[in-house]
């Protein structure tokens, strides 16, 4: 099964809890580190759930970013 992946910077103090909500998902995706750069995670999904866990970061984004972590607009 091909999985897509997105890379997201978050809050490294939040790494848990954002494992704990997808781990609730359960088969959504597979959330793991990125070697060697600090608060940065990919998360691999099947493309048919892309909505689904799209929708899930949106609902929890300012809660598992830092002001640090955040793109200016």
């Amino acid at each position: 099964m091909q999985l897509n992946k997105v890379y997201l910077r978050i809050a490294n103090e939040r790494y848990h809890f954002l494992k704990f909500i997808l781990e609730g998902y359960d088969g959504l995706c597979l959330l793991s580190t990125v070697p060697g750069d600090k608060g940065c995670v990919c998360i691999r999904y099947p493309e048919n759930y892309g909505d689904t866990l799209f929708q899930l970061l949106g609902n929890i984004s300012k809660t598992i970013t830092t002001k640090e972590s955040t793109i200016p607009a």
